[in-house]
């Protein structure tokens, strides 16, 4: 008698479908080749905010505000622009349970990482939710795209050391200037850091304001080296 390992049992009675079309994915993953195909890759950007270029510059290069004010992280790897279906992938994680849809992105997100190739942190941090927020939506999708992250390459997800102490307003609903007044004291450490080079996993960077004041608290801790892992890019 022949047995089935519990990987390939799951994956015969519930094989990978493709979440954008319905056709057969490919591997574990929920996306076809196709539309995998079609998702705009983020490779063509800002090598510290990850901020997509117009053109193809060399992979080093920063942008105009990351020249002339360095965020205080040290370098963002996103995997996609914020277009095409995308949106419609980050709106199903965040705001609709959709939890296989989390785990798509976070398969995603960390297949990039690995063809950045960077020398990896000893902890990843999802950016925190209030836990207002936390109770009304029932989970927080940076966190589960970070626990598969986490799984993907091996390394711990700690999500009990950075909190979110103020129930801002939502950041969407403000201008640039204002996103950074509004996050001002909006994180706290809820014990002192242990290591020296983390990586903070967000769903969508828009202005970057978010991850650059949890960056600055956590650099205040003495963090030495923060990089931001994003599934996402606007701009």
């Amino acid at each position: 008698m022949r047995f089935i390992g519990i990987s390939a049992l799951k994956s015969t009675l519930f094989p990978a479908t493709c979440i954008l079309c319905g056709a057969a994915g490919v591997g574990d993953r929920d996306l076809c080749a196709g539309c995998a195909a079609e998702l705009p890759q983020n490779q063509d950007a800002c090598w510290r905010c990850a901020q997509p270029f117009s053109t193809t510059k060399p992979p080093d290069t920063l942008c105009r505000r990351c020249q002339r004010q360095p965020p205080p992280f040290t370098r963002t790897i996103s995997a996609f622009r914020y277009q095409g279906a995308v949106p419609f992938l980050m709106i199903s994680a965040k705001f609709e349970g959709k939890l296989n849809v989390a785990r798509l992105l976070g398969q995603c997100l960390a297949e990039r990482v690995i063809a950045a190739a960077p020398p990896l942190p000893e902890v990843l941090i999802p950016v925190p939710l209030h836990p207002q927020r936390l109770r009304e939506r029932g989970y927080n999708q940076s966190l589960e795209i970070a626990r598969v992250v986490g799984r993907e390459l091996q390394i711990s997800v700690d999500y009990q050391s950075c909190a979110r102490v103020l129930a801002t307003t939502p950041q969407t609903e403000l201008s640039a200037r204002a996103r950074r007044h509004n996050l001002r004291g909006a994180f706290a450490l809820t014990r002192s850091p242990q290591w020296s080079r983390v990586a903070l996993i967000d769903d969508v960077m828009t202005t970057a304001t978010t991850v650059s004041e949890l960056s600055r608290v956590l650099a205040l801790a003495g963090v030495a080296e923060i990089e931001i892992w994003a599934v996402a890019r606007a701009g």
